[in-house]
């Protein structure tokens, strides 16, 4: 890391602010752009820990910027991951304030369920499926607090990947009982279809999404957890999102999610 203990805090400090007022704080590439990968998850951890203390409990990880789409749509070419917490899940069908965002973009998405733990270095996609009690439909919700326009991999980690929140629903289905690469959605917004998608388009097949993961965190002395919920990242490009927007991600044979920001 390049960044003091001093200054790594600081910015933790400034993206809590971030999220309580809903504001956008400078690009930390633009003031500091010595910063690495180490030091933007080290702020991410700091930021993470400060959340635990104040009663909010982790149930799950989100991986983002698997998929050409998604890498494409943000010019980063590398994945990245964030935490998620009990407050930021909820059912198909919610109704979403809209100003508890900073900005909305929606992305398509499958979510594995682990039955048993996961830990890398050399953790693989038949590991994950092993692991993996289920897997079920999900859309992610970004909400960025980092100014968008030039950021960099080392800004998004740092914003804990711009997560947002997590809708869940369809249909739940065992890792072997279908071919999850063919999982596909149709993404419609206010009735109209904005994205289309297939899972494999995240690394061949969003499993491997999630071994990346435990080979990720093993490099910070972490593991995932048996009931956590991991989302494996985005097969469509982000949809960007408006007040009154009402949302629905038709994933054929596994169902369909919807939700409507108020």
């Amino acid at each position: 890391m390049t960044l003091t203990e001093t200054t790594l805090d600081a910015l933790a400090d400034e993206l809590a602010e971030a999220g309580r007022t809903r504001t956008l704080i400078p690009r930390i590439t633009a003031r500091h752009p010595e910063a690495t990968i180490e030091d933007s998850y080290a702020i991410q951890g700091r930021w993470r820990d400060r959340e635990l203390a104040r009663g909010r409990r982790l149930v799950g990880r989100k991986i983002g910027l698997t998929s050409k789409a998604m890498q494409a749509a943000t010019g980063i070419t590398e994945p990245d991951y964030g935490v998620m917490f009990d407050d930021t899940v909820v059912d198909t069908g919610a109704v979403l304030e809209f100003d508890r965002f900073t900005n909305v973009r929606i992305e398509v998405e499958l979510a594995f369920v682990l039955s048993a733990p996961l830990e890398g270095p050399g953790c693989t996609l038949f590991d994950v499926l092993r692991a993996t009690e289920y897997v079920t439909p999900a859309l992610e919700v970004l909400d960025a607090h980092v100014e968008l326009e030039g950021r960099t991999i080392v800004d998004t980690i740092a914003d804990n990947a711009a997560y947002g929140a997590m809708v869940l629903g369809g249909r739940p289905v065992r890792p072997h009982d279908t071919d999850l690469r063919w999982a596909a959605a149709l993404l419609h917004r206010n009735e109209t279809i904005e994205e289309t998608g297939v899972a494999a388009g995240v690394l061949g097949h969003p499993g491997r999404g999630v071994a990346w993961l435990a080979n990720k965190l093993a490099q910070h002395g972490e593991r995932l957890e048996a009931g956590e919920i991991i989302l494996s990242g985005s097969f469509t490009r982000p949809v960007w999102i408006e007040r009154g927007d009402t949302v629905l991600a038709d994933y054929g044979e596994l169902g369909s999610i919807s939700c409507r920001f108020s």
